[in-house]
């Protein structure tokens, strides 16, 4: 069964840097889009950022240039480097997958998440 599993989360102070990553494992076929998500306390979850298969990143207006959506195909892994991270930032980071599981329909999968939290 495919999982996500995010890491890299912690608490840091407000102008430092983090570098998530999610791990997919399982009996994958195919992954397409992955992207990152965040919920911040008392908010509705939000998109951060996306990285198509083979189109170029898309980021949320409020992180672009500070954060870089990355991924290794060869690892089935996606990295989220996150730099003058502001109080704001602060939420559980999720990570998603469009992929296909071997004897499965294509699929949107989730992450269980990972706190990152800034502050002083």
């Amino acid at each position: 069964q495919v999982q996500l599993v995010e890491s890299g989360g912690a608490l840091v102070q407000p102008g430092g840097s983090l570098k998530l990553s999610c791990a997919a494992s399982g009996s994958i076929l195919s992954i397409y889009a992955m992207a990152w998500y965040r919920q911040a306390p008392g908010k509705q979850r939000e998109w951060v950022a996306t990285i198509p298969s083979t189109e170029s990143a898309n980021y949320v207006d409020s992180v672009k240039g500070r954060f870089t959506i990355s991924r290794d195909n060869a690892k089935n892994t996606m990295y989220l480097q996150m730099d003058s991270l502001k109080p704001e930032d602060t939420a559980v980071y999720y990570c998603n997958a469009d992929l296909k599981e071997w004897g499965r329909d294509r699929a949107i999968y989730w992450g269980r998440g990972t706190q990152v939290i800034v502050r002083s």
